[in-house]
Formats: structure tokens, C-alpha cells, sequence
């Protein structure tokens, strides 16, 4: 029978491209006109192709999964973001800004200058002992999670990141202390500098939390990965992702619906019956939902699924009180970073956060519902890798700004806020690049509340849940559903965001949940068989 994936996101994608290489028959059904969900690229503003979504991929090129997929032959290529990372300097300081290049002696040449020659020396170690730890973390995230998959990834990884064989009790625990520890800890413990202590806690915090939740020291600790593969920027925007994975698809019998909302999912004898808007009653033997599991939950209610334990389900998953907000620019020129080339700051990521201060003001007033006292700003400009996203003489700078809550402690909308936010957002830029303002010719904003609408994102939470240590792992999005599997529904399988590993753009909780589905489909067939020879 038919396998119904539910949902165009990249997860999803994955997972329906893995089955039908496998032989399986797959539809994917997706209710807006633009497939990929957050990963895809639409005409914003003459000539300019501008991201909904993701405009990095980091943790995909770690997976293996392009590669599995042969997404090459389908019209996907890769920039390195190098350097990957850029923290100017101070406004009104004569500092040098921090360069972080994928070459690790040149970030460290660039913090000596910047920091100090211990900072630098720190650096050192930081790669060497989390880089290889960052390989074990993305190892751990390649399939379901359990407690046996996460030791048989951790194994033998001693305390200075080196396969040291068999660890000890003591070694394992110091180890696990690491990872459990906040990200501001490790970076207290490690650097001296408040700049490049912020530098890294604002990459880490790209996962949603602040650096002062326990479990996050890991997230600062991804940033030592970019030294072996940075972040990359594929051609034509992160949507050019999803054109290949759809293309490979295709290519194996696949069939791709787009604007034609699921609207149903009830369960039918062995099997379910898949009712979209557009009146479509589909007969499938499984089914994969790859939208946000609050989503999903309607879903089965409105199919007939106990109204009881989904209450009790939605009560418990927490989406949080949202992440951030957007500015996507068209621009005549680049930022310009005293002290900086545009070839060191405009290739990666800009850290514009110089304290951590900065950091805890904005998500502690997150927290309260008000806006943040500043916007912490992380900078992309991607037009300077690939000039085919803008016309000439333009740029195209995408702006996202941490902490913003979806709902506002006074009552306001962001209909009254949005566009006096994207001016703060763009004043933080233009502090850091004087005349950076002047250059703006165009822009689109999109509010917590926009990004809820247009991408389905519950709360305007780009993670879909918090990714706090409570919800990762097998707790994602709730301890019994983290198998990606739903209790009192067979034949439903679990993806996207809501699942493990998270937010972000990997593909792994896709090829979990096509290893699982064919999994199961193999022992349904096989026992049987078994059953009649004896």
C-alpha cells in the first residue's frame, strides 16, 4: 500500500526519498503552494531569491545524508562558509574583530590578536578536545535515540576528545559532566576574553536556548565541528535543498502535492484514511507525519483518535515563549566592519554580540513577554558567496534576532511592533557597520507571528519545542513519543523538528523514520512466512 508522508519539510523529504529508493510506493501531501517548509527560497523582491527559513545548512553536511541521496546529481552544490564566523569589534574600540576561518591556526592567529595569546592557546585545546566530540554527537543523532545508541557513540571517547579505548567509571563521568554542564560554564572555564566568549555563546545559542540552561555546553562545543566541514551555503538558496531532495524523489516514482492541506488522519481497518482540503481520501498502510507535532495532534483528534490522552499529550509538550524574528534585506552594498574585509566578515555568519549580558537581557525579557532591551543580531549576507540570489549591484542580507515572544505581556499584536522592531534590528547592524541603514533599498519582515502563519510554526518557534534538556533526546517531544512512533496509532511514524535531534537542518530524524518504517514492513513480512514453515 501507499506510504502518505504528510508535510514537504526537509525531514520529511528525507524520509520519503530513503523509502522510495527502497522500492516503496510514496506520496507526499504538502498544504502550501511552496514545498520545503523553513527550508525554501521564494521572489521576495525584484531579482532577489530570498529565504523563508533556514539560510545555513551546518549539521547536514555532517550526516552523510547528500551523499547517500546523490543529491549532487540533482542539482545541489555546496559553498563553504569560510571563514564561518565573524565577531566585530566593539563599536568606538580599536580593537580587532575575531576571525573564525575553517583553518583552526588562523582562528587562533586571529583571537591571539584580538584577545591574547591564552585565549588563543584555549582555542587550541577547545578544538582538539570538542571536535571529535561534536563527530560523536552528530554519530548519536543518526538514528533513534536510547540509552544504548548513545553510549555506543560515546564509547571509548576519553577526556582529551581522543579514542582512548576502554573509559573508566571516573573518566565517563567527568564526561558526562561536560555535556551536562551550561555552555556559559565551559566558557568560563575555558577563555578569559568577554568577546569571544559571547562570539561562541551566540553560535551555540542558534539552538534556541541561552547558554545558562544545563545540557548546552554542547552547543558551544558544535562550534569546534566547523573547523573539520563549516557551514554551507547551497546555490540558490536553502531552498535549492529541497528542489534536490524532490528531484531524487521523483526519480524513484515518488509523487510531490502541493497546496492541498491534510486534513484528517483516521485509522481504517489494518491501515488509515489520509482526507485533504481539496476533498482527496487516500487509502494508505502508513503513514508519516512530518508537521509540528502540536499539528499532528490535531490531526488524529479530528480523525477520532482518544481526545483524553491527546489533551494530556499537548499539556505537557512545551513550545516555549519563541525564539526570534527576521529581517531580510535587499541592499546596495555590503556591511562595512571597521578593521574587516568583506572577505573575512561577509562569507559566514556575523556574531553581533560583544557580552554575554547582551544574551541574558533579551531572553530573560523574552521570558516576561516584553521585547528585548536590544536585539542580539546574527548577520548573513550570502549574495557575497552567490551572487545569483541578487541582481547586480544588489546584496541580500538575512538578519535574525534573538529572543522576541510570540505573545506580548501588554496585549499588543506584533501588527503594532514588527516593523519598528525590524528598524532596532537594522540599527544594531548599522552600530556595528556605520551606513549599513543608508543601503537598505528593500525588506521583508517576519514577526514571530508571521513565521507561525506562513510556516506553521506553533509559537513562532523556528525549533518547533523548546530545546531545553528536558525535551532532547528520548524525551523529544515527550518520552512516549520519542521513538517516533505514536502509542494507540500503528503504522504513524514521527519526523521533522518536534522529533529527535531537533530544530535545524539535518535530515536525521528522516532517516530514522523511513529506517524504522521499513523495518517494520520487513518483520510484518517475514513473521508470517516464519509462522507457515513451522
Amino acid at each position: 500500500m501507499t506510504i502518505v508522508v504528510v508535510g514537504s519539510g526537509h525531514n520529511a523529504l528525507v524520509a520519503a526519498c530513503y523509502l522510495a529508493r527502497a522500492g516503496q510506493l510514496v506520496e507526499v501531501l504538502e498544504r502550501d503552494e511552496v514545498l520545503g517548509g523553513a527550508v525554501s527560497t521564494v521572489a521576495r523582491f525584484p531579482g532577489h531569491l530570498v529565504d523563508r527559513g533556514s539560510s545555513a545548512h551546518i549539521m547536514i553536511r555532517h550526516t552523510g545524508i547528500v551523499e547517500e541521496l546523490g543529491l549532487e546529481r540533482h542539482g545541489l552544490r555546496y559553498l563553504d562558509c569560510d571563514p564561518w564566523g565573524f565577531a566585530p569589534a566593539p563599536p568606538g574600540s580599536d580593537l580587532p574583530p575575531i576571525v573564525f576561518h575553517r583553518d583552526s591556526d588562523r582562528t587562533c592567529a586571529s583571537i591571539e590578536a584580538a584577545c591574547g595569546a591564552r585565549d588563543a592557546d584555549a582555542y587550541r585545546r577547545f578544538v582538539r578536545v570538542w571536535g571529535p566530540r561534536a563527530e560523536r554527537i552528530m554519530r548519536a543523532f543518526a538514528g533513534a535515540p536510547g540509552p544504548g545508541r548513545f553510549l555506543r557513540a560515546f564509547w571509548g571517547l576519553d577526556m582529551n576528545g581522543t579514542g582512548g579505548g576502554r573509559p573508566s567509571a571516573a573518566a565517563g563521568s567527568a564526561l558526562s559532566r561536560d555535556f551536562l554542564q551550561p555552555g556559559d560554564a565551559l566558557l568560563d572555564q575555558l577563555f578569559t576574553d568577554e568577546r569571544l566568549k559571547a562570539a561562541l555563546a551566540w553560535f551555540g545559542a542558534q539552538s534556541g536556548p541561552p547558554m545558562s540552561e544545563p545540557g548546552t555546553a554542547s552547543m558551544v562545543g558544535f562550534a569546534a565541528a566547523m573547523h573539520t566541514l563549516p557551514p554551507g551555503r547551497a546555490i540558490g538558496g536553502s531552498g535549492a535543498l529541497t528542489t534536490a531532495l524532490v528531484s531524487r524523489l521523483r526519480a524513484d516514482g515518488g509523487t510531490v502535492t502541493a497546496g492541498d492541506a491534510v486534513t484528517e488522519l483516521r485509522r481504517s481497518g489494518d491501515g488509515w484514511r489520509v482526507r485533504t482540503a481539496g476533498g482527496r481520501e487516500l487509502a494508505a498502510g502508513t503513514v508519516i507525519a512530518g508537521t509540528h507535532i502540536l499539528t499532528t495532534l490535531d490531526l488524529l483528534e479530528r480523525g477520532g483518535f482518544d481526545p483524553g490522552v491527546l489533551d494530556d499529550w499537548r499539556r505537557r509538550i512545551r513550545v516555549g515563549p519563541g525564539i526570534g524574528m527576521v529581517v531580510r534585506a535587499a541592499t546596495s552594498a555590503l556591511p562595512h566592519y571597521p578593521g574587516a574585509t568583506t572577505a573575512e566578515s561577509a562569507h559566514g555568519l556575523q556574531l553581533l554580540a560583544t557580552d554575554r549580558q547582551q544574551l541574558r537581557l533579551a531572553h530573560g525579557a523574552a521570558l516576561a513577554g516584553c521585547l528585548p532591551p536590544r536585539p542580539v543580531v546574527l548577520a548573513m549576507s550570502f549574495s557575497a558567496l552567490d551572487p545569483s540570489i541578487a541582481p547586480p549591484g544588489q546584496h541580500q542580507m538575512s538578519l535574525w534576532s534573538q529572543w522576541h515572544p510570540y505573545r506580548l505581556a501588554d496585549g499588543s499584536t506584533w501588527a503594532d511592533h514588527a516593523e519598528r522592531e525590524a528598524d532596532r534590528i537594522i540599527a544594531e547592524v548599522d552600530a556595528a557597520a556605520p551606513g549599513f541603514a543608508d543601503t537598505v533599498l528593500d525588506r521583508y519582515v517576519q514577526s514571530p507571528a508571521d513565521l507561525e502563519r506562513e510556516l506553521g510554526l506553533h509559537g513562532g518557534n523556528v525549533m518547533h519545542l523548546e530545546m531545553s534538556l528536558d525535551q532532547m533526546f528520548f524525551w523529544r517531544p515527550l518520552p512516549e513519543l520519542a521513538g517516533q512512533r505514536v502509542p494507540g496509532a500503528p503504522g504513524l511514524y514521527l519526523t521533522g523538528a518536534s522529533t529527535h535531534p531537533g530544530g535545524g537542518v539535518s535530515g536525521a530524524s528522516g532517516r530514522t523514520a523511513a529506517g524504522l518504517v521499513l523495518r517494520d514492513r520487513t518483520r510484518r513480512t517475514l513473521l508470517p512466512r516464519l509462522i507457515r514453515r513451522r
